[in-house]
């Protein structure tokens, strides 16, 4: 690391903006609104501030750590993580490793996202190291360096599968199912009985890339009645492994219920069915399903939204018994159902495929393809930010 000289204004400027982008990044890389050009044009001016800290030298390492130690929050972790494994200095990854601790899957969860934008050769010595460590979280980071690259450990992945600590063994069944390893189905399997609903949920569905769905259902099933708070991730495992019919059958009964009647909503946009557009817009009417009918139409078109007047950022737009929701997008429905009415239905627009739809899409083909690994969806066109 060098010393240069430097403005401390615009260093620090840097610091907190790089926070601020990876956090705006990380809420929408999976979300239904930005596409691969939208994460594309975050990505490029996040980059823009991680290489001016990195043209800071020193002084960009101490900006990033004096940021962390007024705010210990996630984003400032991915800087210090980004800037260490930049550097490739032992030291300061070591540091970013110990920062991590006190934030626990956050922070696990903001390094992994540093790693991701490590080139794979940068990463190699690093994640050797990791993977034999006998700390969990830095095998979780070996691990997480292996997902996010799509690389097969080999025989490794056996022992990690069964490790003593669940975060490392999520992290390598998640592995097995994306590399469609068939060899170590045994320990998935196994996986379905684990102790914690997230660590069952994630077997059941490397259990499912691996063919094994009839295995998996009831587990997901339970789930299901059991943990509201997975049940977005339950009901998009169960749907992408039945025949059209069977899931809007099995989605019926869910769609019912009170507690789970959210989610069930949001996931209906799946079955690519737009016969259920008038049912959905009188969903778009109710504070209570207002947001997840907006998910469901966006999956229902390939349509950027953004260009359009349907939805609003502002929930007391909508009327006084909407004005307490605090989403930042949400439907209207008298808008939506001229625009639908008018036969306009996305024909007019350009084709958008959002950063869910890329997710959904990947997941489709891995479990329609036996032999086909996971691809990577998360892939950005980078443009310039005012383009």
């Amino acid at each position: 690391m060098h010393r240069v000289a430097t403005i401390a204004a615009i260093v620090n400027q840097h610091a907190e903006d790089a926070a601020f982008l990876w956090l705006r990044r990380r809420s929408e890389i999976d979300g239904p609104i930005l596409d691969e050009t939208g994460i594309g044009r975050i990505d490029q001016r996040l980059d823009a501030d991680l290489e001016g800290l990195m043209a800071a030298g020193e002084a960009g390492w101490e900006a990033a750590w004096a940021r962390f130690a007024d705010y210990a929050e996630p984003g400032e972790l991915f800087v210090l993580g980004a800037l260490a494994l930049r550097w490739g200095d032992t030291d300061l990854i070591a540091a970013a490793i110990d920062a991590a601790t006190g934030l626990g899957d956050a922070g696990l969860s903001s390094l992994s996202a540093a790693i991701a934008r490590m080139p794979r050769e940068n990463l190699r010595p690093l994640v050797a190291k990791w993977l034999d460590a006998p700390d969990a979280l830095q095998r979780c980071l070996g691990l997480s360096a292996l997902w996010h690259h799509r690389v097969d450990p080999g025989s490794h992945l056996l022992d990690l599968m069964t490790h003593s600590d669940g975060r490392v063994r999520s992290r390598a069944v998640r592995l097995a199912g994306a590399m469609k390893r068939r060899d170590v189905l045994s320990v998935v399997l196994a996986g379905l009985g684990r102790e914690t609903p997230e660590e069952r949920l994630t077997a059941a569905l490397a259990a499912c890339l691996l063919g094994e769905t009839r295995s998996a259902q009831p587990v997901i099933d339970e789930i299901m009645s059991t943990e509201a708070g997975l049940a977005p991730r339950a009901i998009e495992i169960r749907l992408l492994t039945m025949v059209p019919t069977a899931g809007k059958d099995w989605l019926q009964k869910y769609l019912e219920q009170p507690a789970l009647c959210s989610a069930a909503t949001a996931s209906v946009g799946l079955f690519s069915d737009r016969a259920v557009m008038p049912w959905l817009i009188e969903k778009m009417r109710q504070p209570e399903l207002v947001g997840a009918a907006g998910i469901a139409l966006r999956d229902l078109f390939e349509v950027d939204f953004g260009d359009t007047d349907l939805f609003v950022s502002d929930p007391a737009v909508l009327g006084q018994e909407f004005a307490h929701l605090d989403a930042t997008s949400l439907p209207v429905a008298d808008r939506v159902d001229a625009w639908w009415n008018k036969g306009r239905g996305g024909r007019s627009h350009r084709p958008f495929r959002s950063m869910r739809r890329l997710r959904l899409d990947a997941l489709r083909a891995a479990l329609a393809t036996p032999g086909t690994p996971l691809a990577e969806w998360r892939v950005t066109r980078r443009f310039a930010a005012w383009m």
